[in-house]
């Protein structure tokens, strides 16, 4: 079974640190983009920075500088390490797969995936 699990969410202030963890099983990194993607309160899912099966990064600019996505291959692990946090950044992240590609913006259920659970992470001024 294919699954992805988060972690490493919480509260942090702005201009801290936090960093995030995805945890994969049922498949392993050289068959599918790793992706991480945010949905704040009332807006839409966006994706924050994804890592294709070769290697290559993608950040949003808003993320571009501060934020870091590497992957743990033995370990079946992505992280992102997320620095300079900014208030509006408060959102829930999810950790996302898929064998084809992924798109710059989707949600949970929007046909690719899998998705993890999401885990919130909250930036206070």
């Amino acid at each position: 079974e294919v699954q992805l699990v988060e972690s490493g969410g919480g509260s942090v202030q702005a201009g801290g640190s936090l960093r995030l963890s995805c945890t994969a099983s049922g498949f392993t990194f050289d068959e599918a983009d790793m992706g991480w993607y945010r949905q704040a309160p009332g807006n839409e899912c966006e994706m924050v920075s994804s890592i294709t099966r070769d290697g290559r990064t993608y950040y949003a600019d808003s993320v571009a500088g501060r934020f870091t996505i590497s992957q743990d291959n033995a370990k079946n692990m992505m992280y992102l390490q997320m620095n300079r946090r900014k208030p509006e950044e408060t959102a829930v992240y999810y950790c996302v797969a898929d064998e084809i590609r992924l798109p710059l913006n989707g949600c949970p259920g929007d046909g690719f995936g899998p998705w993890g659970q999401g885990t919130q992470v909250t930036v206070s001024s």
